[in-house]
């Protein structure tokens, strides 16, 4: 019977061990929390609120219940949306915009109380939007193209000062697509389909007066070179038109001997009746 007690009473003393170890392993557990590589963690307590200090990298301890970790990603992240602005001769733009973007450490409690932690969502898209029609609203439609490196330093410079009221770091910001709508896009190719007519044309023009100039030198020099052979002819007689009669003739003899296929044929008509024979 003692023995029994014995037992009992160590089984409980051992489940009391347990249960005391269990319990202090899970308030252990719960007052501990890890903070990441390029992680920050902001601290709620339920007397204090939102705790002015950001917590740093690594293994920290906080007060079960009372206190709450809250980790932000201070890692530069892309982000990319796109905004359909009107220009100034009031055509339409479809732009798309990437940003890489990051918080101020410094300035964690302060965007988690007045943002939370998705801050990037509900600042970007709508501030990126704002400042895209500001920008594009001062160019024309061609000027988007002619002076984009311009235009994309303004978006830069003001999207990076607006970001700024919202404890945003933007490290880079660029117009990575750029479109027209259907009506100026059809003009831009109608006018550029005119250009190529009207050079066309003009290389036609240009091309028929150097032919007209060319006919009007050839003619020139053939009347020239009439004029010579005349003044020759009235000086020396009609010898110099026979010798380059004869100059001609001695041309297509030395011309058909190297033919192989051309026959002599003696004159008169004794061949053809020597056929016959």
């Amino acid at each position: 019977m003692a023995n029994q007690q014995a037992a009992v009473a160590f089984l409980s003393n051992l489940a009391k061990a347990a249960f005391g170890l269990g319990t202090a392993a899970t308030v252990l557990n719960t007052s501990l929390y890890t903070v990441d590589g390029g992680e920050r963690a902001v601290i709620f307590d339920r007397f204090r609120g939102v705790m002015d200090q950001t917590v740093g990298e690594g293994t920290h301890f906080l007060i079960p219940i009372l206190q709450k970790p809250h980790i932000f990603d201070i890692r530069t992240k892309p982000h990319t949306f796109s905004s359909i602005s009107g220009t100034k001769d009031l055509q339409m733009v479809n732009l798309t915009l990437r940003v890489l973007s990051r918080p101020e450490v410094m300035r964690l409690p302060y965007i988690f109380q007045t943002l939370g932690l998705e801050y990037d969502e509900k600042v970007l898209p709508s501030i990126g939007n704002e400042v895209l029609k500001a920008v594009v609203a001062q160019f024309n439609a061609d000027q988007l193209l002619t002076e984009r490196p311009h235009v994309s330093a303004l978006v830069r410079e003001s999207l990076i000062k607006r970001a700024k009221d919202f404890n945003i770091v933007l490290d880079d910001v660029a117009i990575t697509h750029l479109s027209y709508g259907y009506e100026f896009s059809k003009a831009v190719e109608q006018k550029q389909v005119a250009q190529q007519e009207a050079e066309r044309s003009k290389f036609v023009v240009m091309k028929a007066d150097q032919e007209r100039r060319a006919a009007v030198i050839r003619a020139e020099g053939e009347s020239e070179a009439a004029q010579l052979i005349s003044d020759a002819t009235a000086k020396a007689g009609m010898g110099l038109i026979e010798l380059r009669r004869i100059e001609a003739s001695r041309e297509v003899a030395a011309t058909l001997a190297r033919s192989p296929n051309v026959a002599y044929l003696p004159g008169g008509q004794s061949m053809l009746f020597n056929l016959n024979r």
